[in-house]
């Protein structure tokens, strides 16, 4: 049986200006990415890193939203982007996606039931009126919201947090096999993320629905995620299972990610020394390296690093990207599910 959905070394290369404004320019936002989610069994996989890494670059590659520039997304072995009419409807059932900013996705002029009973009269998932009401509320309390206090109400009548917990309530309506959550409470209040998270959690844990978790934020990662893979300016650097990962990190950009987090202790300062600030020219060099992305910062560059370092496997539930583990066996296919799959089985 083919996966669910399966990326194959995608690229993407934006490309701004042209033949009448000069010289055009490229930036290279994914360079090789290969993931594979199993249908047959349920996975929590966080993507992280830092701003500008090429998180949402992949989430919409994934989505079928974004081509890419090489390499190719299937959705059970055919290409998302030459699916048939009923594959691709198939295709938006199956994979849904939650966003990062919960107002974006409401018109102001519709109450809350509009986009609940968009998708049941959609995909033909009720019987009758009343059918579709009685599957809405029962998703509606399956993600921790009174039905009574919801519907019948417009999007400026609810907070941030309920109005994502409505767009999740939404891609539950579907019964999706996996959720591609993009940096789903960045935009909602801390005494909030910890609801959402435990949420999607339970989605996942009771539903048996698989997540792709987007976020900058290594700490709801280490919370919610079974696997996670940090991304560095759209190079994979590590990948592997969560805890062994930012316990254990092997590749010093996942280092410096971890360091990086304030103690949570008025007055400290930060876990180690603060990260420096890069001027552009930096992040630019760090975007067109031939070689390994990291190496203008990285304190332990080699000269070897002048070459994109394949996947070292250190150990079977781990994959870093660099050439301090060169002793190491290699990744040759290149698609981390591998290692998950190798860290789920050690896990049992």
């Amino acid at each position: 049986m083919p996966p669910l959905l399966e990326a194959r070394h995608l690229r993407k290369v934006f490309r701004s200006g042209g033949q009448r404004l000069g010289a055009s320019t490229e930036t290279v936002a994914v360079g090789d990415f290969s993931l594979s989610i199993d249908a047959a069994r349920p996975s929590f996989t966080t993507i992280a890193g830092e701003s500008g890494s090429g998180k949402t670059t992949i989430a919409r590659m994934l989505l079928g939203i974004l081509a890419p520039s090489a390499g190719e997304v299937l959705y059970q072995g055919r290409d998302v982007h030459h699916l048939l009419k009923e594959e691709r409807r198939q295709f938006r059932k199956d994979v849904q996606a939650i966003f990062q900013d919960p107002f974006e996705v409401y018109n102001p002029f519709y109450k809350i039931d509009h986009i609940l009973t968009t998708p049941v009269r959609k995909f033909g998932l009720a019987a009758s009126k009343a059918d579709a009401y009685d599957k809405i509320r029962e998703a509606l309390r399956a993600v921790g919201l009174r039905p009574e206090e919801t519907l019948g109400r417009y999007p400026h009548q609810l907070s941030g947090g309920q109005r994502q917990r409505i767009t999740i309530a939404r891609a539950l309506l579907l019964e999706p096999k996996l959720i591609i959550a993009d940096e789903p409470v960045s935009m909602v209040d801390a005494s909030l993320r910890a609801t959402i998270l435990s949420t999607l959690h339970a989605l996942y844990r009771d539903f048996g629905i698989s997540f792709i978790y987007i976020t900058h934020d290594l700490t709801t990662a280490y919370q919610v995620s079974e696997n996670i893979v940090i991304l560095f300016h759209g190079a994979v650097a590590e990948a592997g299972h969560t805890e062994k990962v930012i316990k254990d990190p092997q590749h010093p950009y996942t280092r410096e990610l971890i360091h990086s987090i304030p103690v949570p202790e008025p007055g400290r300062e930060w876990i180690d020394e603060a990260v420096e600030e890069k001027e552009v020219e930096d992040i630019e060099a760090e975007e067109s390296a031939a070689g390994c992305r990291y190496v203008l910062r990285c304190p332990q560059a080699m000269d070897q690093c002048a070459v994109a370092p394949p996947f070292y496997r250190p150990e079977a539930e781990r994959a870093v990207a660099c050439f301090l583990h060169a002793e190491s066996p290699v990744l040759k296919s290149g698609d981390l599910n591998e290692v998950f799959s190798a860290a789920a089985d050690a896990q049992k």
